[in-house]
């Protein structure tokens, strides 16, 4: 049996808008000249022209949130409680079982940016792909935004998973969730007009505090999701170990055995 893997990250970059302006990552590239002082401090009487090539090494300086690049967001993130009142896990606290499931894929490019997904939207994107949820599969969901990653747009492209449509899929035993846009909920910039006209705080991020009542992962910024049929991979999405924070960086990936 061979297997395939698909890369569902981005990249972490400079001058891409994949975040809004204060919370964009810098990666400084210090290349293998520009490195030479560093080494030859070291060592003591070395000079550039001893090393080979006259080269040291090459490194990067990155600033980074936790929530930078393709990440895992951890219940933490959402609130400070999950499950009706129990503290709400960290991502180092997330069980490693989470991240290395079976994945299905809803494809919901066909809503406009700012739409808010309900329970019947996603029961009926489950029947028309005739998959039925099991416990742990990893569920993510391929927006509008999915294609316009690189564009100056992007943060506020694709639609969002609303309260209901969240616990519908958290109810039915899934724990953690996926899309490929910059928010599991619907960008901010739609949110905002109604919020404006309702004045109504509960739609704020909706999609995020369903962990409130059913604590879960969601991975955001996923990428290539266009690639993936709509069940029959596996997904691994294990995060990077921060402690008691509230997010990890993650090379998420689809596995298929051919």
């Amino acid at each position: 049996m061979s297997r395939r893997i698909v890369d569902l990250s981005i990249f972490l970059e400079n001058d891409v808008i994949s975040d809004p302006p204060i919370y964009r990552p810098k990666i400084d590239y210090i290349d293998h000249n520009m490195s030479a002082p560093e080494l030859i401090g070291f060592f003591p009487g070395l000079k550039q022209e001893d090393l080979p090539d006259e080269e040291a090494w090459a490194i990067e300086r990155i600033q980074l949130i936790t929530h930078n690049g393709t990440h895992l967001d951890a219940p933490y993130h959402f609130a400070s409680t999950m499950n009706e009142g129990e503290r709400a896990i960290t991502i180092d606290e997330v069980p490693l079982e989470w991240c290395f499931q079976p994945g299905v894929k809803l494809d919901f490019r066909h809503f406009e940016d700012g739409y808010v997904v309900t329970a019947d939207d996603v029961d009926a994107e489950l029947r028309r792909i005739g998959h039925t949820l099991k416990p742990f599969e990893i569920v993510v969901v391929n927006t509008a935004a999915g294609k316009r990653y690189g564009q100056d747009d992007y943060v506020t492209a694709g639609c969002g998973m609303g309260m209901e449509a969240t616990l519908y899929l958290l109810e039915r035993g899934v724990r953690v969730t996926g899309t490929d846009g910059w928010s599991w909920d619907a960008p901010f910039v739609h949110t905002r007009e109604k919020y404006a006209a309702t004045q109504d705080a509960s739609l704020i991020w909706e999609g995020h505090k369903a962990s409130r009542h059913i604590g879960y992962c969601h991975l955001e910024k996923l990428h290539n999701l266009e690639a993936l049929p709509a069940s029959g991979f596996t997904i691994a999405c294990f995060p990077f170990k921060i402690r008691a924070a509230s997010a990890g960086w993650t090379r998420a990936v689809a596995i298929f055995d051919e």
